[in-house]
């Protein structure tokens, strides 16, 4: 048998170019395109056009973004330039694509009505690149930054990746040493109270200002950015701990709401080992005051504590209380997914039926309610699951129960398309067997489709179910039950070694229910 010559891309005009190359040179630099379509490639013509209009209109928009106090147009370009060097790059290809735009005109209505090949890409490699470009502006992309902030951000990721300290407890101990603070300063700061037999701190100085978390306005860019005011300084010194174990400093603001002290930059916990003697000296700074409120006495003074923390183990190991709640979270997460499968599939079978057109193409009647489930089904697919748990929390409230609603009606959309596909690929010979022998149309689909249907169902189920099982975890971020939204909550208040838990659990139960997939598939598929 003689292979089939392949094809390969390349525009053969029929009929001669209506202008010269050079006039349509000419004219692709007035209108972008423009010689392009008069030289008859005139789809060619459009897309460029349309994508030279579309970068145009995006430029105008990142230029105006980079510099929104500016009013002239080259003042604008200028601080744009200036400000962020990568608008210079994208300026640079769009001048030549611009160029490559002309000298594309005039290639094409050269060789229009000509068999010769071609190779008419490097003008659209060239759009792709703008847009890359763009893109990487708007996506504000710092590989400079990412590498050199990495060492930093490596405390944090850490705790992620080797969690199990938190998964494992012991009955403890606490030991507290305690300063007192005010803010701001008085005419008699508190002083240190020395203890012969018990813990304690002195610091330096004993008042102060916490630091100030607020949103202002960059005058240089317009744009509002989150200032920090530093602290004031503190110098503490501890006494009488037992030596050589850890200490973690914590704090109690103004209105008795206990927090450990975190350093800004590594967004880890402070620690401390006391020497041989028990003492322990650092220097920190007064942190944010947490929340709103500021309780104050009659002199109108905020009274600050600090604390030094030291957890002494008193028995045997035992699972900690963050692993359990893990644990207890995954299996609701597990069920929940499970559930929506199950009845994602109960529910899109019947509807796969009454999508798919080869069984619905009998009358136009038939034809119509085609149309409208697929139309359905698209709308509903579009959706994201995370949107649809949001609607269903509205209705039933947070739990469980909304996460299961989210992901039944877009399993129903999902599976309904997938299963629907499937019916329309079947071998219509068995189809055929069963209308000669009379058989009505429930007849026909039990007997003549469902044999051939079977593997391609078990397949997109498992598939459904995976996909589920991980959505189910994303869905919890928003309240709908399982356990990404202890998860979230973890990762919000800084608790890494409790996120990094749950994370590797998640990680651990995908992998068994991937095998677990991948086995029903291999007996049933």
């Amino acid at each position: 048998m003689k292979a089939k010559k392949q094809k390969t891309y390349q525009e053969k005009p029929n009929l001669p170019s209506l202008v010269s190359p050079w006039l349509a040179a000419v004219l692709s630099a007035v209108i972008p395109g423009l010689g392009q379509a008069l030289a008859r490639a005139i789809k060619r013509g459009i897309i460029i056009f349309a994508s030279v209009v579309s970068l145009v209109g995006l430029l105008i928009w990142r230029f105006q973004g980079a510099a929104p106090r500016d009013t002239g147009v080259i003042d604008i370009v200028l601080k744009a330039f200036k400000l962020q060097s990568i608008f210079i790059v994208i300026a640079l290809f769009f001048a030549l694509m611009y160029i490559w735009n002309i000298i594309d005109a005039y290639q094409v209505a050269k060789a229009a009505g000509k068999p010769e090949s071609r190779k008419p890409f490097l003008v659209f490699f060239l759009i792709i690149m703008v847009f890359f470009l763009i893109g990487w502006q708007i996506g504000r992309i710092d590989l400079y930054g990412f590498v050199t902030q990495f060492d930093d951000s490596f405390p944090i990721l850490s705790q992620i990746l080797w969690p199990w300290e938190k998964a494992i407890t012991y009955p403890t101990e606490e030991i507290i040493g305690i300063a007192k603070l005010e803010s701001p300063c008085t005419d008699s700061p508190p002083q240190p109270e020395p203890k012969d037999d018990k813990p304690y701190l002195v610091v330096e100085p004993t008042c102060g200002f916490p630091t100030i978390d607020e949103v202002g306005k960059n005058e240089e860019t317009g744009d509002w950015e989150r200032v920090i005011t530093q602290g004031t300084e503190i110098h503490v010194e501890g006494f009488n701990f037992d030596p050589g174990k850890e200490i973690e400093i914590w704090w109690r603001d103004s209105a008795g709401r206990p927090y450990v002290h975190r350093d800004l930059e590594t967004g880890t916990n402070l620690k401390v080992i006391p020497d041989e003697d028990g003492y322990f000296e650092t220097d920190l700074i007064w942190p944010f005051q947490i929340g709103d409120t500021v309780r104050t006495n009659v002199e109108g003074v905020a009274e600050w504590e600090l604390q030094g923390k030291q957890i002494s183990k008193v028995g045997a190991w035992e699972f900690s209380e963050e692993l359990e709640l893990v644990l207890i979270l995954l299996i609701e997460t597990i069920f929940i997914g499970m559930m929506a499968t199950f009845f994602g599939v109960i529910l899109s079978v019947p509807v796969s039926f009454l999508a798919a057109r080869n069984l619905m193409n009998a009358n136009a009647f038939m034809l119509g309610i085609y149309y409208a489930i697929r139309f359905i089904l698209n709308v509903i697919r579009s959706i994201e699951p995370l949107i649809w748990a949001i609607m269903a929390i509205i209705i039933v409230g947070l739990g469980p129960f909304a996460g299961i609603l989210a992901l039944t009606v877009h399993s129903i959309a999902a599976l309904g398309k997938l299963y629907s596909e499937a019916i329309e690929s079947i071998d219509p010979g068995p189809i055929e067997a069963v209308q000669a022998t009379g058989a009505n149309w429930f007849q026909i689909v039990m007997y003549g489709v469902v044999p051939q249907i079977i593997p391609p169902f078990v397949s997109f189920t498992i598939y459904r179910w995976d996909i589920n099982i991980r959505m189910s975890t994303i869905i919890g971020i928003v309240g709908g039950g399982g356990i990404g939204y202890i998860l979230v909550q973890w990762i919000r208040t800084w608790k890494y070694q409790e996120a990094g838990i749950a994370v590797w659990l998640i990680a651990v139960t995908v992998a068994i229910l991937d095998y677990v997939s991948a086995e029903i598939r291999e007996r049933f598929v």
